[in-house]
């Protein structure tokens, strides 16, 4: 049985945002820039993992990397792979899709529409390209969750090893961005991107006392509660929260374009750059 977030001071979360490639650097470099302070967050009772963060956290809990490995893959010549972009036009009508909408459920179920009717290629090749990222294509034994969106009624799905569906599979529509990648299909369902709920999702994380969450994405906009939004409600039920973003220079190194592979190396050393500055709090949340 779960303890409440007042309870069992041993059960930590880690939760990895959403973000785009340069997310995934931007990630692993924290992640290891935390490990070489003294801060193991491969050691998390719970690992959730939003579109960028899911790519990183199915390689995190697979056992078959580590921090500095995963980092080391985020570095070097990204010449010859796609560069993707979330264009003006699609930004436009996530903006009219919010403008237009009276819940946050009518806001995604609107996105979700969007992603079904563009023309985004084939389902099948983008989760070849999802199944290439990841080092292990089974669940992990550890409890890891992967979010996604039904694009039809817009409800969260939390992916795991006992949802039914297989991690690739999760991953891919977990990274499923509306209007640039096709809807995953999933059982008979289509998803797209857990971020159109939330860049975190970091209230899965809501029965932990100690959550560490790592957020490319720093923003919300009306519907969507940004991470610091979620920090605080896991702080008002009584976990102890530290919620990492991109500092300035880390912003820089991601510029505008965050499916853009030629910055994902940027990314991924700004990120280890950062990390020495949240060490000793990531250690008081981590350790206590």
């Amino acid at each position: 049985m779960r303890g409440g977030a007042g309870g069992d001071g041993r059960r930590h979360g880690t939760v990895l945002g959403g973000g785009g490639l340069t997310g995934i650097g931007w990630e692993c470099g924290i992640l290891y820039g935390l490990a070489r302070e003294g801060v193991d967050l491969t050691t998390a009772d719970l690992v959730v993992g939003t579109s960028a963060g899911s790519v990183v956290g199915a390689q995190l809990t697979s056992g078959v990397l580590s921090v500095q490995e995963m980092y080391e893959r985020q570095l070097g010549d990204a010449r010859g792979e796609p560069v993707a972009r979330i264009g003006a036009g699609v930004i436009a009508r996530y903006a009219l899709a919010m403008a237009r909408s009276r819940s946050a459920t009518d806001y995604r179920q609107r996105v979700g529409a969007l992603a079904l009717a563009a023309a985004t290629g084939e389902e099948s090749q983008r989760r070849e390209v999802l199944a290439a990222r990841l080092v292990s294509h089974a669940w992990p034994q550890r409890r890891f969750v992967v979010t996604a969106v039904d694009a039809l009624s817009g409800d969260l799905k939390a992916f795991d090893a006992e949802s039914g569906g297989g991690l690739v599979d999760a991953v891919s529509a977990s990274c499923a961005v509306p209007g640039v990648w096709p809807p995953v299909t999933v059982d008979g369902r289509r998803f797209i991107d857990g971020g159109v709920r939330s860049a975190t999702n970091a209230d899965l994380a809501a029965d932990y006392a100690r959550v560490v969450i790592i957020a490319p994405v720093s923003l919300g906009s009306g519907l969507v509660p940004a991470p610091a939004a979620q920090a605080a409600r896991l702080r008002e039920a009584g976990s102890k929260v530290l919620l990492i973003t991109p500092s300035a220079a880390a912003r820089k190194a991601i510029g505008r374009n965050v499916l853009d592979p030629a910055r994902r190396d940027p990314a991924a050393r700004a990120g280890l750059a950062q990390a020495a500055a949240h060490a000793s709090e990531a250690r008081a949340v981590w350790a206590g």
